[in-house]
């Protein structure tokens, strides 16, 4: 089985619909007139949620009718925040194939699908032409990604000259495959090392650089990502977890992959980092 087809299967659930759709119900909202904002609690799935979304929102300059590129799209919580709250048309891209029936579903019941559609396929080989896009972002994706000079070279290829790249990454500070700091598992990405590709911020400039990318912008988000992590972990052990909440995607591990992801980051081997870089 390649590497690809072990992450699809670490992200499919086969009733992910369903549960989605029950929990909205139990938190006394109507699956069938539903906002993007109902559904952040399940579809912001990475460090900070939405709010770390809304951050990054701020520095991609987003217009009305921008075209984007969601890569590795899940089940949409980003692209319908930006296709929502700033009129962007959004395509994502993600290899499982239930998250992108899922994501398409969640679109049309939040009235979006006319401005955010969903492809499945791989990154490293996209269905879309040369300079289709005028931006592109990758939120928490390269972590089960090992070519990151394939992910960007493809990235550069569909993305016009002058579109802004931006990406918000888990990466390591010299850990795991390169020495130094040990990756415990599992993490919301993984079961095992068999799926986990960690890089650090030097691997993905040199990458991105390589790639015909500039880079723009840089910064660490540890601090804000521990304090958000340890604010979820006092929510969950004050009341469990929210109905509409990450359990439904990660199931029952959940609790430990967020209990590993927060050590790592308080330890220093994991930091989630934000990058900005320009197609020239």
């Amino acid at each position: 089985m390649s590497s690809e087809a072990k992450v699809a299967g670490h992200y499919g659930q086969g009733r992910l619909e369903e549960l989605i759709l029950g929990a909205v119900a139990r938190e006394g909202k109507d699956p069938e007139n539903l906002t993007a904002g109902n559904l952040s609690g399940v579809d912001e799935f990475h460090v900070g949620g939405l709010e770390a979304t809304q951050e990054l929102a701020k520095q991609m300059e987003l217009r009305a009718g921008l075209r984007l590129l969601d890569v590795g799209s899940g089940i949409g919580g980003p692209a319908r925040y930006f296709a929502g709250e700033h009129g962007c048309r959004v395509t994502g891209i993600d290899l499982t194939e239930e998250f992108v029936r899922v994501a398409g579903t969640l679109a049309k019941r939040t009235k979006l699908d006319g401005l955010a559609e969903f492809r499945q396929g791989s990154a490293l080989e996209m269905p879309f032409e040369r300079d289709t896009f005028d931006g592109a972002y990758m939120i928490h994706v390269g972590m089960n990604i090992a070519d990151k000079a394939g992910i960007f070279r493809e990235v550069r290829r569909v993305v016009k000259t002058g579109g802004l790249f931006t990406i918000f990454d888990i990466v390591g500070t010299g850990v795991g495959r390169t020495g130094g700091g040990t990756i415990r598992y599992p993490v919301p990405w993984a079961l095992s090392e068999e799926t986990s590709f960690v890089g650090t911020r030097g691997e993905y400039r040199e990458a991105l650089q390589k790639a015909g990318f500039e880079i723009m912008q840089e910064r660490g988000r540890a601090a804000f990502g521990i304090e958000f992590t340890e604010r979820v972990i006092a929510r969950m052990a004050q009341g469990g977890p929210p109905a509409l909440g990450l359990h439904l995607l990660m199931g029952e591990k959940t609790p430990m992959m967020i209990k590993n992801i927060l050590a790592m980051m308080k330890e220093g081997v994991l930091e989630p980092v934000e990058l900005q870089a320009r197609a020239v």
